[in-house]
């Protein structure tokens, strides 16, 4: 009796159909007087396999809408766990399941609960913002699990030398166009040694790079946290790691997410930090970073501007070292244009993060331009970013060589101004120059004789 009873109870249970996709509408209104981010809760139960959502809203003048998601995990700000995906205003559509994600949103199991779709109006227009989200829940097993596969730390390389590369490269997993490959070519054919990930407000792309691997090119993960008060580079983030976005200065988070950088091993970076747009300049401050991004994309007042703060910020005795970097997102964008070349040990994240850190690097607007520089008493002698030991009154020479710039104009900053101006003759070129007793620093630009666009430039030589 007992088997027929089974038998019974397991034909029933085949017969039971499986539970059918639904799709859920949710609409809303948002006006200039909303908060910087809102979420719109979904339902998802058990049994999801993906979830699918799209959403439109009236593109009038002065309207701009973003969008991602965060799963039942939560929305408390700083949690990994449930964050799954932004793609900003790039994608009116995504798609998460176990198996793949839309670039930009995590693949990985759909747990049953409360899910949000999170909205950022960037601008809201006089006329506000009406939209629509068409959430899709597909039933069915969950499908393989995703793996992932992380760019490697290290390249097999020379050692010890000078290796250039870009801080700021986007793809296709956030606002880029470039396929994560392409970007890889790309960075090969600008005779790059390593790029950093960059994406808006995602990890995703930093845990897929392994398969877009190209011989003697480093691939280091990173993420752009773009805040409403400016941009910062999270640089050399480990695979599956997020940093939040959704605060402003007064909230007085900032610390607390570069902290969260640092104790994974990586460095925060003010990216163009007077880019004139809205929400793109840098309004939190200083302290709390590691590099300023000075030259961002093809020279320009702005980058001009940078130089200024970056130096004000020097002159106050609060040394950050300076980077630069292309930003490129798209073509005619170019990767590599600039390049910062630090002084590395090795090939490795690791390396070329501690070279960055201690402002063993100087920016170049490609690979065919390069500096050396270094500052000589009778006793010593020291390269960019070192310190120099010099007595009191103790005399101090400079020598730049330039190579890939003849006919542009050298110049030699110290704490007093420019101290020494030089054409550069030759390729390469040497300027050399003797500094005033008592100098504090000296670094070097390089600039075209026409129109003043800069060349070159370097972090300091220090002298005790």
């Amino acid at each position: 009796m007992w088997t027929a009873l089974l038998a019974i109870a397991v034909a029933l249970a085949w017969a039971v159909p499986a539970a059918a996709d639904q799709t859920v509408v949710k609409t809303g209104r948002i006006t200039s007087t909303n908060p910087d981010w809102v979420y719109v809760p979904v339902n998802v139960p058990a049994g999801t396999r993906e979830i699918a959502v799209s959403y439109s809203y009236n593109r009038d003048p002065g309207n701009t809408l973003d969008i991602g998601i965060f799963d039942s995990d939560g929305i408390g700000l700083g949690n990994n766990a449930g964050f799954r995906g932004w793609s900003g205003g790039a994608r009116s559509s995504f798609t998460i399941s176990r198996s793949a994600a839309t670039p930009g949103y995590r693949p990985g199991r759909i747990e049953p609960g409360t899910w949000n779709v999170i909205l950022g109006p960037y601008q809201v227009g006089p006329t506000g913002i009406d939209y629509r989200i068409e959430i899709t829940l597909r039933s069915g097993p969950p499908g393989p699990r995703f793996v992932p596969r992380p760019p490697r730390e290290f390249v097999p390389g020379p050692g010890r030398g000078w290796y250039r590369g870009d801080l700021h490269v986007h793809t296709v997993h956030s606002d880029g166009q470039f396929l994560p490959g392409d970007a890889a070519d790309r960075a090969v054919a600008a005779n790059l040694d390593f790029f950093f990930s960059s994406e808006h407000n995602t990890d995703t792309a930093n845990s897929i790079w392994d398969l877009h691997r190209r011989p003697g090119l480093l691939v280091i993960g990173g993420e752009e946290i773009t805040t409403r008060a400016g941009h910062w580079n999270a640089l050399g983030l480990p695979a599956g790691t997020w940093i939040d976005w959704r605060y402003r200065p007064s909230d007085g988070q900032l610390g607390r997410f570069t902290g969260q950088v640092r104790r994974l091993g990586g460095l925060s970076i003010a990216n163009h930090p007077t880019c004139p747009l809205s929400g793109c300049g840098w309004l939190f401050g200083y302290r709390d970073m590691d590099l300023i991004e000075v030259w961002n994309g093809p020279w320009d007042v702005f980058d001009n501007q940078a130089i200024q703060v970056w130096e004000n910020e020097l002159r106050s005795g609060n040394f950050i070292p300076l980077a630069g970097a292309s930003d490129a997102h798209r073509d005619p964008q170019v990767i590599g244009l600039p390049q910062t070349v630090v002084r590395a040990v090795r090939l490795s994240r690791t390396r070329v993060l501690a070279g960055l850190a201690r402002g063993r690097s100087y920016v170049a607007e490609s690979a065919q331009v390069a500096l050396g520089m270094k500052a000589f008493t009778r006793r010593d002698r020291a390269g960019i970013g070192r310190r120099l030991r010099a007595r009191p009154g103790e005399a101090v020479s400079v020598r730049l060589r330039v190579g890939g710039a003849a006919g542009a104009v050298a110049t030699l900053h110290t704490e007093d101004g420019v101290v020494a101006t030089s054409t550069v003759n030759g390729n390469p070129g040497t300027v050399t120059a003797a500094l005033p007793a008592a100098t504090d620093w000296v670094r070097a630009e390089v600039r075209r004789t026409s129109g003043g666009s800069m060349v070159a430039l370097t972090n300091p030589i220090f002298i005790r």
